[in-house]
């Protein structure tokens, strides 16, 4: 199913974008837009992102379920189609912003066509200033990162070199008066030394989904209130745990209890912990 293509005049875009220096004159929209009342947050990062990463990511954005938070990438390789995806598994409405026009013979990257088509598919949006046929090139992906940060409350970087285009976004970002947040990561790995700098020049850090709602603006005194309307998207191991944990317990009670292998147990632990369902303090865990 293909949907209108809307152009919309600097009188239709997104509050947000209209308020920064440099809009564009006009945009291509292909889908619907969210609210405007919800917390747009741009994810962008690595095209070749680690295995790290890809958990930090898909982790971070499945705390989100149940917030009226709207996710903006810019549908290439890496950690932007994970972010969709993983926005997508979470019902966050999802806005794609390519570096290309919007029309399929150029969308680009064409590896990620099916994961447009499925963003639409959701509710969400695809969003371009360039020509319907237009060609990605170059320059077009540094010209349409404005856009991804102009349209954003905040700019979630995970994962970039130290001369990456992900940094060209928070730039931008602090420019236009957005927050900055940031993953970080091992001091072995050139992946972390963009999230690294960002951290030395002020950018906020981001452990797990709490530190990002409530970097977000959100209150999170209802959050296990708010976990327990949506444990029905746990996996049965994440219920398990959440069963057991009741009443706090250690490590080594919930490895015997779960009877799962310990490497398991603890990738799992891990998992749930950065989407902010449990936290470990003072050698036990207990529910969020």
């Amino acid at each position: 199913m293909r949907y209108p293509l809307l152009k919309l005049g600097a009188e239709r875009f997104p509050r947000r974008l209209r308020e920064i220096p440099d809009p564009p004159e006009k945009l291509y929209l292909e889908g619907t837009l969210p609210p405007e009342e919800h917390r747009w947050l741009t994810v962008v990062g690595s095209r070749k992102c680690t295995s790290y990463g890809k958990e930090a990511c898909e982790g971070l954005i499945a705390g989100l379920v149940g917030y009226p938070v709207a996710l903006v990438s810019g549908l290439a390789l890496g950690i932007d189609a994970l972010a969709h995806r993983a926005a997508l598994s979470a019902r966050l409405p999802c806005v794609a912003v390519p570096g290309s026009g919007l029309d399929r013979s150029v969308l680009y990257p064409a590896s990620n066509r099916r994961l447009a088509d499925e963003i639409l598919r959701s509710g969400g949006a695809l969003l371009s200033e360039f020509e319907p046929d237009f060609a990605a090139t170059a320059w077009s992906f540094p010209q349409r990162n404005r856009i991804m940060a102009g349209l954003s409350d905040a700019v979630l970087v995970i994962e970039a070199e130290q001369k990456s285009g992900t940094l060209i976004t928070a730039r931008l970002a602090t420019d236009y008066n957005r927050d900055v947040f940031t993953v970080p990561g091992s001091i072995f790995s050139s992946a972390s030394a963009g999230p690294h700098m960002l951290i030395r020049l002020g950018a906020t850090p981001i452990t797990s989904s709490g530190d990002l709602l409530s970097a977000l603006g959100f209150d999170l005194s209802t959050k296990s209130q708010k976990l327990k309307a949506d444990y029905s998207d746990c996996t049965p191991e994440e219920k398990r745990v959440i069963e057991l944990l009741q009443s706090p317990l250690s490590r080594d009670d919930l490895i015997e209890s779960l009877n799962l292998p310990v490497g398991q147990t603890n990738a799992l632990l891990s998992m749930m912990e950065l989407k902010g369902y449990i936290k470990e303090t003072a050698g036990e865990f207990h529910l969020l």
